[in-house]
């Protein structure tokens, strides 16, 4: 390992790993460091019995040919790499309501998308055409996500303020249009009057523009953008923690790992929450004031997933999701009790390579508190450190699938006979191997009431120490990636990487 690299990255999810190839290719030396054995953050995947299931990404967005996420997997050389198969062209998500037999379609390409709701809302479509052009308008007002250059990013200002539910209402007064319209704001864990339009326009565009599942798992955009940085002569450290980040000199001198060894760097950037990266880094630069402010800021929900090792033969593969609310539900899925637990759900379909008509697995993910699993707080549990958290927890868990599975079951008559076995996850999992204190799924929630005071620069008081990953802007592939974008921008001091990744 070199004694000094231009550039050390504290931890290896999306945000960082894009830094890392970018900033590569500008010429800097890297060295990225990873806690976890694999790479990637909510890109990791794993297999049981055979069948491989993703932790966090279950489909991609933007990846057909000049689109955003496409160019930039271009760019950093792994999108002629990638494994992929399209999702249902006229439904790459399917929206399920309690009580409702029909299952609303979203499709791929504007025209598509409203041709098919137009099937179920024939009398709707001032209102459906409405919202995709206001959808359409806010992803324009973005720059950075249109990838153009030399904006000084006054042109999404006006927008910000915008509230989904509220606008969505705005539009129509069929409470079934209401819902099929916010139906899959699984993807952010959207909250009545906070969630910005924004996030729901920026998000759903862009699975829109297409929508693609990963063959054998999502890591492996993980994996192949690190071997894309290794051959570029990167550095990247796994099943390695940074405990502390040391300021000599008004500046971060180097990275203190477990055993008292250092990483030097001139610049250094951190993709682990905000919260954390300031607790491990002693410094009068950055004040009191805003320490308690990044560490106030909410985090968004985390999730119980089953992952179900389907029979052979069993289970028709549909390329879709699905997602499912109880009647009335629609902005309310986070507000929960124990008595009315789960209140909507989502299946994701596991992608082989060798896929035929017959799923081999499926997931399925609902939302759960952190403060559920909170009697268990103090146990972690990952592969590099294997420990029990204990009969009670296992007990835990089995209740809650079961009671989760009997949900399913109601929707999809049958479903129970195809499962052969199932593991479980709780936000202990994405806590203990993402990194934060609460298993966050998206990680900062965002308000359309105050939407400065959520945005995070990627600069910091210490010169050079900065931050990316989903905190910042946006979570999921594209959203990390961005930020990996806008980090990748403030080290550099120009935008005139955003040119090349378009031109790419």
């Amino acid at each position: 390992m070199a004694e000094q690299f231009d550039i050390v990255i504290i931890g290896a999810g999306m945000g960082g790993l894009v830094c890392g190839a970018v900033l590569l290719r500008e010429g800097y030396s890297v060295c990225i460091i990873e806690k976890n054995k694999q790479i990637g953050g909510c890109l990791q995947s794993y297999a049981r019995d055979k069948v491989v299931f993703d932790a966090g990404v279950h489909y991609v967005g933007s990846l057909d040919k000049g689109q955003n996420l496409y160019q930039i997997f271009k760019y950093i050389g792994v999108m002629d790499k990638l494994k992929l198969r399209r999702m249902d062209m006229d439904a790459f998500d399917r929206i399920l309501i309690e009580g409702d037999p029909k299952e609303y379609r979203f499709a791929q390409g504007y025209d598509n998308f409203i041709a098919q709701l137009l099937k179920d809302f024939p009398e709707e479509e001032n209102a459906i055409r409405k919202y995709c052009a206001l959808m359409q308008e806010v992803c324009e007002r973005f720059p950075l996500y249109r990838l153009r250059s030399g904006s000084d990013g006054r042109e999404k200002e006006a927008v910000l303020g915008w509230d989904t539910k509220t606008l969505i209402d705005s539009l129509t007064t069929n409470p079934t249009l209401r819902a099929v319209l916010a139906g899959n704001n699984w993807l952010y864990a959207g909250q009545p009057e906070k969630t910005p339009f924004y996030v729901h326009a920026l998000i759903l565009n862009h699975y829109i523009e297409s929508a693609w599942k990963c063959l054998d798992g999502g890591s492996q955009i993980g994996h192949l953008i690190a071997r894309e940085i290794r051959s570029g002569g990167g550095v990247i450290v796994r099943d390695m923690e940074v405990k502390r980040l040391a300021e000599e000199n008004g500046q971060i001198s180097f990275a203190e790992l477990p055993d008292g060894s250092r990483v030097y760097g001139k610049k250094f950037i951190s993709n682990i929450h905000p919260a954390k990266t300031l607790e491990m880094t002693s410094t009068d630069q950055i004040k009191p004031v805003y320490r308690k402010r990044i560490k106030n800021l909410e985090n968004s929900i985390s999730s119980f997933t089953i992952n179900v090792v389907l029979k052979k033969a069993c289970r028709e593969y549909i390329n879709s999701n699905y997602y499912f609310q109880r009647t009335g539900a629609t902005w309310s899925l986070t507000n929960y009790t124990e008595a009315d637990w789960p209140l909507g759900w989502g299946i994701f379909f596991a992608t082989g390579s060798k896929m035929n008509e017959y799923a081999d697995g499926v997931t399925i993910l609902t939302y759960m508190r952190f403060e559920e699993v909170q009697a268990w707080a103090d146990t972690y549990n990952t592969v590099s450190s294997v420990n029990s958290r204990g009969e009670t927890y296992e007990a835990f868990k089995q209740r809650k699938a079961e009671k989760l599975l009997d949900e399913v079951e109601k929707r999809f008559p049958g479903f129970r006979d195809c499962v052969d076995r199932y593991y479980t996850t709780t936000p202990l999992s994405f806590r203990d191997y993402i990194g934060n204190d609460d298993g966050s799924m998206y990680g900062i929630v965002k308000d359309y009431r105050d939407p400065l005071r959520t945005f995070i620069s990627p600069r910091t008081k210490v010169p050079n120490l900065f931050l990316t990953g989903q905190n910042l802007n946006m979570h999921g592939v594209l959203g990390a990636s961005m930020s990996g974008l806008v980090t990748s921008i403030a080290i550099m001091g120009n935008d005139s990487i955003i040119d090349k990744i378009k031109n790419a």
